[in-house]
């Protein structure tokens, strides 16, 4: 019997989560599964998720693409993110935002009110912090701004996706330069696998 391969899926991320999905493939073995990825900096400007995610949906079955998952969590987009995907029916991975789904759904929800004055970085941010973080807000130049941007945090949290020291060095140097306590959560992929998978079979 002529064994048939399983059909192609395109995953539609965050720039912010391309080397996790990557790291997911290829333990998972989802062969079939391919990543397109809208920019990084969108993180800060949410609003630009939903057109864009519109745009490359429409992109994807232009290009022959019959199975799409969308590779975020509402990320800030007040349920615009929602609408397109109900539209376009795809469905996306459940949660408000990446540091949600990481950690779990269900624990998240656990420690949310706990985390109110949590400062969350991942490893994409701890190797992104310079670009993301000092650059952009000014803080390389104008260091008198931690206490405008940070004042309201209380600790950082690192959700750590790996076990990387050079990683946690970074995240430990910004909690100590942004004044804040300091936590580690070994949270590996989360949610991220499951719903990877689930997108890859359905």
């Amino acid at each position: 019997m002529q064994r048939t391969e399983p059909e192609k899926v395109l995953v539609i991320a965050c720039g912010m989560i391309a080397r996790e999905v990557i790291a997911v493939k290829e333990r998972l073995r989802l062969d079939h599964l391919d990543l397109t990825c809208l920019p990084a900096e969108f993180h800060y400007y949410p609003d630009r998720i939903a057109p864009a995610m519109e745009a490359a949906i429409a992109k994807a079955r232009a290009d022959g693409y019959r199975r799409i998952f969308v590779g975020y969590a509402d990320c800030g987009t007040g349920g615009m993110l929602d609408r397109v995907c109900e539209a376009q029916d795809v469905e996306r991975i459940d949660g408000p935002h990446c540091f949600a789904f990481y950690q779990g759904i269900a624990t998240f929800d656990a420690v949310a009110d706990d985390d109110m004055t949590s400062f969350y970085m991942t490893d994409f941010l701890c190797r992104q912090f310079d670009a993301f973080f000092m650059k952009p807000l000014g803080l390389d130049r104008h260091p008198e701004l931690i206490e405008d941007f940070f004042g309201n945090y209380e600790k950082l949290v690192y959700l750590a996706q790996t076990d990387d020291p050079e990683l946690e060095k970074v995240a430990r140097r910004a909690a100590r330069m942004l004044g804040l306590a300091y936590e580690k959560r070994l949270t590996g992929y989360g949610d991220l696998p499951a719903a990877l998978a689930k997108a890859a079979a359905s």
